[in-house]
C-alpha cells in the first residue's frame, strides 16, 4: 500500500484526533507520525502487524532451510572437517595474532 501525504500527520494533530486516525488505519490506511518534521512512530492495524511478524518468521525459516540445504551441500561435497580440529585451528590463529 502506498502511503501518500495525508498519511504524513504531525504528533500534535495524531494527539487531537487519535479516535479518527485509529478508525482510518482500521479500515485499511497506515499512518506516518511525524515528531519535529521527521518520521516518528507507523500506526498500522493490529492484524497487519501480526500479518507482516508471519512474514518475518516464514522469511527466517526460509533462510535457515537454504543455510541447512548449502550445508548438506557441504557435506556431499566432502567440504567438512572435524569440529574438535577446526576449533583447534582457531585458537591457534587467535593466540599467534
Amino acid at each position: 500500500m502506498a502511503i501518500s501525504a495525508s498519511d504524513v500527520i504531525p504528533l500534535s494533530h495524531a494527539r487531537a484526533n487519535f479516535s479518527e486516525l485509529a478508525e482510518d488505519v482500521r479500515a485499511g490506511a497506515e499512518k506516518i507520525i511525524t515528531k519535529n518534521g521527521e518520521a516518528f512512530i507507523a500506526i498500522i492495524d493490529a492484524k497487519r502487524l501480526d500479518y507482516y511478524h508471519q512474514l518475518e518468521r516464514e522469511r527466517i525459516h526460509l533462510l535457515l532451510i537454504d543455510e541447512a540445504s548449502k550445508g548438506l551441500d557441504d557435506v556431499a561435497a566432502g567440504r567438512t572437517q572435524d569440529a574438535r580440529a577446526a576449533l583447534t585451528t582457531i585458537k591457534k590463529r587467535r593466540a599467534a595474532a
